[in-house]
């Protein structure tokens, strides 16, 4: 028998990492020694792993400047149309494998590493993450920028350069404990800090009305500082640029105003202006009405505009003179495409600029405005929508507000002549809510601002033009449009799961990565038994690799032949991850109560980070592990049953659970998950769903057929009828054995003997005020369970519908997705087209 390869061996003939060319792998080792020795000839003189990382880091890093460059470049003589995707967050986890891939570099620098006695995967774990996002509104805009440089669009990513990103999650004691995610520690080699375009942004002061037009005076400075970023396309020599802003104090900041004399103090005050791009608000699908958040928000629009019209003016390359000044033609130049009401500020901005700057009179800017602005909802949950109090708003953006409040005169006149004397109407659309206190409605300013609205799927959308936007659908219905979510297949499937992507390419060839809608040709091997072999082997190396990994970085052993079921995404109640927590207890009751019976084995996995203010959320959590310390240590369990909570879930563990999972938990209640992103990787990576008739999984079952879903409880008009009826826990409690046993075991303290009314404030919650109705769901849901039990006792059975699964997901590629933006909103081409190499001669 031939000897089994090893881990390099294997990781070698996989052909979607890239040819190692012989010069290439030299070349690689010659540069990385330069790189290595410079670092050590500054500081030390013996190396360690660290060392090694940032060369290597260094070393692809400089096969991405000639594309950069060039295609910058391009972009100046070409002079399209630019797109511009403003977002307060950008989750793009960890850098160097993913440029790797996409540059082809991957097993080249695979073997130099090899041959350097070195081990490549070592080295990449020496990254931190990226982790300026909270879930699934960061990490799209991460997916979209690979997807519009992978299509060759002349796109930029603008942000802000957190210097804390959101928090990593430790558990102590089985509580969620947060420690400040200090990423940039040991420099990040992938940013270039360019001064040369730093920008003032203004703050407070006051408006004078004279007689050529507004001024804002007597305003507080801040500088804006861009970092750039590289974003790499796939295997196209395209390079775009994701550019962050950071805060810096300017130099006379509190010196010549204040202070006389206190100049010490004034220095340690510069802390203040830079606090802006301090810390990423760690909130997801909650609004907290702060007034940093609001100089956040301003912030990243303020220094954005400024860099988007510098650049319209300047259109030939390298050349700093001014050459166009006709703003009508900047829709046909620029789009700007808003990642949530974060960024409405660009509207009442893009307005202050063309009118009190530029000197265009309100309509010709106003219509300029609408054409370039388009508005991305990621929610409908009420307490998510961002409203600013009126007097915040006058106090840090005086002339900010008086166009708002012009802007919301000329919306009411339009609505008032389409719909004359409906006085409530006008009370609903309008951009301030009057009441208690005066607030700004931001999604209202972003609709109005806007030529195009989107959801992000098609039920989503579907639910926007007949509840919360119901209105401004029936004035303007040409506005409202869907764009499904997708993810990008680059990071979610060759980079995280190279088993699965090379024997789906023994069968299809490459091209799917670029054009996912091929996997549909798997349809024609869901009956070939080597394809369903070859699934089925990935899937179990995958575990198996993941129990090694939980085993070294958790201490916890798991039995790698049980089913993973997992559910990983925030902590939210609208998520019903206590759902999951009752059909837990629930098996765990059964197998207790028939303990010989051949029950199907279990490895339920939950991960996630709450909140910090968000208590219930975090009493989630508590009763997570609560149930695991009980469950894990129940000798009449054994290992047919464990409950793991995975800490500290990030962009770099999704990598490493989600190609390991069976089963992928999306169990929001109906109406509630705007689309949801993990559903889509963990279909691509061959886990089975069961969810909910709710956001994308409505899709993925029209794409995989539901018989292949595991699809249960109410739909979206189901839970109207409900709220209609009155929805009463108490009744499914009493009708309910089961349901009955495990709430009064969580509330008599079995999973807490210590402090038996630990979850009291939980059961309270479920039993008489819970929004999103677990209780309903849950016989049902266990129901289906059942069904996915029974299946995964049949493994041939098991993996045929993995295999639809996977070949449904060409509709959830990015790709798809940012090419119904192009052509839809923003009026642009994508193309397949490489540019040359910087090698190549033009």
């Amino acid at each position: 028998m031939s000897k089994p390869l090893s881990d390099h061996d294997r990781k070698k003939q996989i052909s979607v990492r890239g040819l190692a060319g012989v010069e290439n792998v030299a070349d690689l080792k010659q540069n990385f020694n330069r790189h290595l020795h410079f670092t050590l000839v500054k500081d030390r003189n013996v190396a360690n792993k660290r060392d090694y990382y940032f060369a290597l880091a260094h070393t692809v890093r400089d096969h991405l400047v000639g594309r950069w460059i060039r295609t910058q470049q391009h972009y100046y003589e070409k002079d399209p149309k630019r797109v511009y995707y403003i977002s307060l967050e950008f989750y793009m986890g960890r850098t160097l494998q993913n440029t790797m891939v996409n540059l082809a570099l991957e097993n080249a620098c695979d073997e130099a590493m090899y041959q350097l006695g070195l081990d490549m995967e070592d080295l990449e774990d020496m990254e931190e993450d990226a982790g300026l996002g909270n879930g699934g509104l960061g990490r799209l805009a991460a997916c979209f920028l690979d997807s519009m440089a992978s299509l060759g669009l002349a796109a930029y990513g603008y942000g802000i350069r957190y210097e804390f990103g959101i928090f990593n999650q430790r558990i102590v004691n089985g509580w969620q404990v947060e420690e400040a995610d200090d990423w940039l520690r040991y420099g990040n080699p992938w940013e270039k800090a360019r001064p040369e375009y730093m920008r003032p942004v203004h703050f407070y002061g006051r408006t004078e009305h004279q007689s050529d037009g507004v001024k804002w005076v007597d305003t507080q400075v801040v500088l804006a500082l861009p970092y750039d970023t590289p974003v790499p396309g796939y295997r196209n020599n395209i390079v775009n640029t994701m550019r962050l802003w950071s805060a810096k104090a300017p130099c006379e900041f509190n010196l010549k105003d204040f202070n006389v004399g206190g100049y010490i103090q004034a220095v340690l005050d510069r802390n203040l202006a830079e606090n802006i791009s301090r810390v990423l608000y760690p909130n997801d699908n909650f609004f907290e009405g702060k007034e940093l958040r609001l100089k956040q928000e301003y912030f990243v629009v303020s220094a954005t505009l400024q860099d988007i019209i510098r650049r319209f003016k300047v259109s030939k390359f390298g050349s700093r003179e001014v050459t166009r000044t006709d703003f009508s033609k900047l829709p046909d130049k620029v789009a700007i495409q808003l990642n949530d009401t974060h960024p409405a500020m660009a509207i009442p901005e893009l307005m202050r600029v063309l009118v009190d700057s530029e000197k265009l009179n309100w309509e010709t800017a106003w219509d300029i405005c609408v054409r370039t602005c388009a508005y991305t909802n990621h929610t409908v949950l009420p307490e998510a929508l961002e409203r600013w109090p009126v007097d915040l708003f006058s106090h840090l953006l005086p002339r900010h507000l008086e166009i708002i409040y012009e802007i919301n005169r000329r919306h009411l006149e339009k609505v008032a002549a389409a719909f004359p004397g409906d006085v409530d109407r006008l009370r609903r659309m309008s951009l301030i809510e009057e009441g208690g206190q005066k607030r700004v409605n931001m999604a209202h300013l972003c609709i109005v601002g806007s030529h195009a609205v989107n959801g992000v799927a098609r039920i989503h959308s579907d639910i926007l033009k007949a509840t919360i936007f119901k209105d401004f659908y029936e004035m303007e219905p040409h506005k409202f449009q869907n764009k499904t979510n997708g993810i990008t297949p680059r990071r979610w499937l060759v980079m995280c799961n190279p088993g699965l992507a090379e024997i789906i390419a023994e069968r299809i060839g490459e091209d799917f990565i670029r054009d996912l809608d091929q996997l549909q040709r798997l349809r024609d091997f869901v009956d070939d038994e080597a394809f369903i072999r070859d699934v089925a082997k990935v899937k179990q190396e995958n575990k198996l690799k993941f129990a090694v990994h939980l085993e070294e970085h958790y201490k916890v052993k798991i039995n790698p032949n049980s089913m993973f079921d997992v559910q990983v995404k925030r902590i939210h109640e609208y998520k019903r991850q206590l759902l999951n927590c009752l059909h837990i207890i629930t098996y765990y009751n059964r197998i207790k109560r028939e303990p010989n019976k051949q029950w199907t084995p279990r490895t339920v996995m939950i991960g996630g980070k709450a909140a910090p203010g968000y208590h219930t959320a975090k009493m989630i959590i508590r009763l997570i592990t609560a149930i695991g310390e009980v469950i894990n240590h129940d000798p009449v369990v054994g290992d047919r049953l464990k409950v793991i909570f995975l800490e500290n879930y990030r962009v770099t563990l999704a990598e490493k659970a989600i190609p390991a999972s069976d089963l992928s938990e999306q169990i929001s209640t109906a109406g509630t998950e705007a689309s949801g992103t993990g559903n889509m990787k963990f279909m691509l990576n061959g886990a089975l769903t069961i969810g909910t008739m709710d956001g994308a999984n409505v899709e993925m079952a029209e794409e995989a057929g539901e018989g292949n879903l595991f699809i249960f409880g109410m739909r979206v008009d189901d839970v109207d009828a409900l709220d209609k009826k009155g929805y009463h826990a108490e009744e499914y409690y009493n009708r309910l054995p089961e349901l009955k046993q495990a709430i009064d075991q969580i509330a008599g303290g079995f999973f807490s003997p210590k402090q038996p009314d630990l979850f009291k404030e939980i059961v309270n919650m479920l039993m008489h005020h819970d929004r999103f109705k677990v209780f309903a769901d849950y016989e049902d849901y266990i129901k289906c369970q059942e069904k996915v039990n029974a299946l995964y006792k049949n493994p041939k059975e098991w993996t045929k519908k993995v295999i639809y699964n996977i070949a449904g997901c060409g509709k959830f590629s990015s790709d798809r997705t940012i090419a119904q933006y192009a052509r839809e909103i923003w009026g642009m081409e994508p193309t397949l087209e490489k540019l040359p190499a910087p090698d190549d001669k033009q």
